[in-house]
C-alpha cells in the first residue's frame, strides 16, 4: 500500500487539498500537525489544537508536532523556515521507518518559501508531493470549497479592511465577494495566502460530524483572532 501523508493544519488550504487526494483515491496513511510556538513562517498558526477533532471527525489518525522555534529565534528568514521544518522532518522521518512515507500532500498556493522547502523535504525522504492548490486561481479554488460543501470559519484577520466582524464569520458567497472587492482596493489576497486572515474547517464532504465552537473575540484595533473556549463534535 502507498503510504501518504497530509499536512494538516485544519484551515481551508489543507483541509482542501487532503479532500482533493482522497477524492482522487490516494491512500491516506496520517496527518499531521505542527504546533508552531509563535508566528510562523512556515505554519499556519491559529487553532491547530483543534485539528485532532477534525481528525477524528475525518476518521484518519493524527501525528501532532510542537515547533519551539518562534520568528524571533532566528534573523533571517531562510534559515528561520529551514529551522521550523526540522521537527516535521524529524516525525516524517520517524513515520518512514515505521510505516514509509511514499508521498506528502500540502495546501501550498502561492509560497515559493513554503513549496520549495516542502519538496526538498520530500525528495530527502523519496517521497512524491500532492499539492493541487499550487498556483491556481484563488477565486476559483474558494468557489470550488463552497460548491463542495466546506464550513470554513475566519478564526483570525491582520489586513487593511478586515475588522473584527470577520472574526468567527463564515466565508461564505457574500463573504467572498467582499474579500475580491478588498482584494482590488487594498490588495487582500482572496484566500489570505499572504496572512491577512487564517481559516478553520467546521465541516465538509470528508467529514463525519461537523465541529461546533464556542469562543470570544479579541481585537487590538488593527488585528484579532477569536479565542476558542470550547469546542466539540455535533452529533
Amino acid at each position: 500500500m502507498t503510504n501518504w501523508i497530509a499536512l494538516f493544519s485544519g484551515g481551508k488550504d489543507s483541509s482542501w487539498a487532503l479532500y482533493r487526494a482522497l477524492e482522487n483515491g490516494l491512500s491516506v496513511s496520517r496527518l499531521l500537525t505542527v504546533h508552531p510556538a509563535a508566528d510562523s513562517y512556515m505554519y499556519h498558526v491559529p487553532a491547530t489544537d483543534l485539528a485532532s477533532l477534525a481528525a477524528e471527525s475525518i476518521g484518519i489518525e493524527l501525528v501532532e508536532v510542537d515547533s519551539a522555534v518562534g520568528t524571533g529565534d532566528v534573523t533571517d528568514s531562510g534559515a528561520q523556515g529551514d529551522a521550523e521544518l526540522e521537527p516535521l522532518e524529524r516525525a516524517l522521518s520517524d513515520l518512514d521507518r515505521e510505516i514509509g512515507v511514499d508521498g506528502l500532500i500540502a495546501g501550498a498556493v502561492e509560497s515559493e518559501f513554503q513549496t520549495t522547502r516542502i519538496a526538498a523535504m520530500a525528495e530527502r525522504l523519496g517521497a512524491e508531493t500532492y499539492t493541487p492548490l499550487w498556483e491556481r486561481d484563488p477565486v476559483s479554488l474558494a468557489e470550488a470549497m463552497l460548491e463542495a460543501g466546506f464550513t470554513i470559519r475566519i478564526v483570525q484577520v491582520a489586513a487593511a479592511g478586515l475588522d473584527e466582524s470577520w472574526l468567527g464569520r463564515t466565508l461564505d458567497r457574500d463573504a467572498l465577494d467582499e474579500l475580491i472587492d478588498l482584494n482590488e482596493r487594498y490588495g487582500v489576497h482572496v484566500l489570505g495566502e499572504g496572512g491577512e486572515f487564517e481559516t478553520l474547517v467546521t465541516d465538509g464532504p470528508h467529514m463525519d460530524r461537523p465541529i461546533g465552537l464556542e469562543y470570544e473575540t479579541e481585537w487590538d484595533g488593527t488585528r484579532g483572532t477569536l479565542r476558542i473556549t470550547d469546542a466539540w463534535l455535533d452529533r
